[in-house]
């Protein structure tokens, strides 16, 4: 018989509720909550105020200067004069005469809110709702409730001000808020009031917010189709850039390796062109078609790969320090006396680091024949604790030389500062006393420990 058992769940600790899969009702409604919580009670007299209208709008922009000036705090005079309007209709619009000092007060409390929204705008909803029954209390013997004609024009224009200054969300938690109120007030509150205006508030309120959503989700829009477009346009540009760069390669693939190409048949057929060439002349003409097809070579592995898109790279390994004396053997071939000097324990370096160095000496040497021919050079590879150390000297030019130095652009010593630079290390070239040449190169290697290997 076969016995199976089950692994029992280990009980909470003591004090120490089990957590429950909660359903998605749940959760949506602790979401709301946790919305409302961060739009309207955390931290809700948070002083943010009103910034300056943008003058770069099509019409601003047609504007006179001092016009363009003023269009600034265009938003500012709109709620200010609002903000009259709620005092004229709280003043003027309650049950008592329009210049007793309650009438007065009415207006001032119904000023005050739609005012704070240029600086306080969720505390101005606050304000306004705490505004409304005070207004009535001083408007005893009106007929509006809840809201007073100055209330009521407070109210409304506060809501419109803080949804605009917030968010859709914020929009929809104020209007519930508002029709809370509103209920309350008429079924707890209502009285002797035999007219309620809860109904034409919510239907207004409900109105004007929808709107301001709508022009909150239209501007997201354009902000999104805007952003797209400039990421569009600056994919483009650097798609130019590519196809560009990629046709200037194409170009300089077909040029160097078709010359290059002949160059390597003639100087494989030179030596059948001569009757009993001297050995010294074959070794030169086979030391040129060598040089030829590794240069072939390297030309090909680097921009083959933009001329066609089913170009397979070549599965040959990239050089590196192991690979110097085949350098110096060919260097010395091309007729540079080189000397080698390695010290410190020789050991395996990344492969970046192992490529770098040689190209820095290969580019050295090169600059060596094209710009002194004839003199010595000396590589000294140093391995050290925290990297590599690369230095190529080259003495000067011997006079009287029978080969005259070969100008060139000045990329090389660019190209070698490019892969320090990108492997994070130190470089220094220049000339030296005896009037030759010195590169000298730190390549940082960082340590790896026994344990992390």
């Amino acid at each position: 018989m076969t016995e199976t058992t089950h692994p029992q769940q280990p009980a909470p600790p003591p004090g120490v509720r089990a957590k429950t899969s909660r359903s998605p009702e749940y959760r949506l409604a602790q979401n709301a909550l946790r919305g409302l919580r961060q739009d309207l009670f955390h931290d809700p007299f948070a002083y943010r105020p009103l910034p300056p209208r943008h003058t770069d709008g099509p019409v601003v922009r047609r504007l006179p200067a001092r016009l363009r000036s003023a269009a600034e705090h265009f938003p500012h005079a709109v709620v200010g004069a609002i903000a009259l309007i709620a005092l004229s209709a709280g003043a003027l619009g309650g049950g008592g005469a329009g210049g007793d000092i309650p009438a007065l007060l009415s207006g001032l409390l119904c000023a005050l809110p739609v005012l704070a929204t240029l600086v306080r705008p969720v505390g101005a909803f606050w304000l306004s709702l705490a505004v409304t029954p005070v207004v009535a209390v001083l408007n005893g013997s009106g007929t509006d409730w809840p809201w007073m004609p100055g209330a009521f024009v407070c109210h409304l224009a506060v809501l419109v001000v803080v949804a605009l200054r917030t968010r859709p969300r914020t929009a929809a938690w104020m209007w519930v808020l508002t029709a809370a109120y509103a209920f309350l007030s008429d079924v707890v509150f209502g009285g002797p009031y035999y007219y309620t205006n809860s109904a034409p508030m919510m239907v207004a309120s409900a109105f004007a917010l929808l709107v301001v959503s709508l022009w909150h989700v239209r501007r997201a829009a354009e902000q999104e189709v805007t952003a797209q477009q400039t990421v569009t346009a600056h994919e483009r540009s650097r798609r130019t850039r590519l196809e560009e760069r990629t046709t200037i390669a194409r170009e300089l693939h077909d040029v160097v390796a078709h010359h290059m190409s002949v160059v390597a048949i003639q100087a494989e057929a030179a030596p059948y062109r001569v009757e009993n060439p001297p050995p010294e002349l074959e070794r030169a003409f086979v030391t040129i078609r060598e040089n030829a097809v590794a240069a072939l070579t390297e030309l090909r592995r680097i921009l083959g790969v933009v001329r066609a898109e089913d170009y397979e790279a070549p599965d040959a390994p990239q050089p590196t320090l192991a690979d110097l004396d085949a350098l110096l053997v060919n260097v010395r071939d091309a007729g540079l006396e080189v000397e080698k000097v390695v010290t410190g324990a020789v050991r395996e370096l990344p492969q970046g680091v192992e490529l770098s160095a040689y190209r820095i000496v290969q580019e050295a040497l090169s600059n060596s024949l094209r710009h002194a021919p004839g003199a010595g050079a000396r590589v000294e590879i140093g391995y050290v604790l925290g990297g590599l150390g690369v230095r190529v000297v080259n003495g000067p030019a011997p006079e009287p030389s029978l080969v005259k130095p070969s100008p060139g652009a000045g990329h090389g010593i660019t190209g070698m500062r490019e892969r320090v630079t990108m492997l994070n290390g130190e470089m220094t070239a220049g000339p030296t006393d005896d009037g030759g040449y010195e590169i000298a190169v730190f390549l940082p290697v960082a340590a790896v420990n026994e344990g992390d290997a």
